[in-house]
């Protein structure tokens, strides 16, 4: 039996739209368009001089990311929407680079998180990783949780975007849907600040327990960290900590 476009595995699986497919135009062309548009923000990290030695202070954006992509989507994503529904949860999706981003609405994320599970039309069994993002200048929406979600039944992946002030850190917890993001859930809290409410053990994963701040968010100082070894100790088992 021959499978469908949406069920074709490995490297001949579709994976979204090529950059440029939809309107006839290569990327190279593509690319020349946009260093020709103005650049609405320059720099990174906070660095505004081009004496560093990155070389952020020369990043030049010349347009502002893209907010919602027009259906059809093109590939499996038009699949993707049509299954989940659940319109009044997502607040806009991106389809950019052959991948396909949902912004859920933060109260309504284990509902869309247990449907994309669960639906036997959409199947994602796995969720791969938990990423944390600062954007200080994006009001009301500073802190980002990025969720990547895999189908194992159909070859496909879709991520989740969830946003919450930095005046209101809390966003729910998804331990209860994808068991695995135990840790990554815990590393996004121990970098950036993130609290998952409903999180078992929601404790320093990469930094030690009485580290203070959280490393990856854009406001936190660069450098200077003073680290000595010297006099470390090592508690004895019953003295360690652990999870029940």
């Amino acid at each position: 039996m021959t499978a469908g476009p949406e069920e074709t595995h490995g490297s001949e699986a579709p994976q979204g739209p090529a950059p440029g497919e939809s309107s006839g135009k290569l990327p190279a062309k593509l690319g020349e368009e946009r260093l020709e548009a103005p650049v609405v923000r320059s720099g990174m990290f906070g660095v505004s001089t081009t004496g560093d030695t990155s070389g952020y202070g020369r990043l030049r954006v010349h347009q502002a990311p893209l907010l919602d992509t027009p259906r059809p989507y093109g590939g499996y994503f038009d699949t993707i929407a049509d299954s989940l529904g659940m319109a009044d949860a997502i607040e806009h999706v991106v389809v950019s680079h052959g991948e396909m981003t949902l912004y859920v609405k933060r109260d309504r994320l284990l509902e869309v998180a247990a449907k994309l599970r669960d639906d036997p039309a959409l199947r994602f069994e796995l969720c791969t990783g938990v990423s944390g993002v600062h954007y200080p200048d994006d009001t009301e929406r500073e802190l980002h949780a990025v969720y990547h979600l895999a189908s194992i039944t159909y070859n496909r992946r879709v991520r989740l975007e969830v946003c919450t002030p930095d005046s209101d850190r809390h966003i729910p917890s998804l331990v209860s849907v994808y068991p695995a993001c135990n840790w990554h859930e815990r590393e996004t809290w121990d970098f950036f600040g993130i609290v998952f409410d409903g999180h078992p053990a929601l404790t320093r994963i990469q930094m030690p327990d009485d580290w203070k701040g959280h490393p990856q968010r854009k406001d936190y100082p660069l450098g200077g960290i003073p680290v000595e070894y010297r006099g470390a100790t090592i508690p004895p088992p019953d003295e360690r900590r652990h999870y029940e």
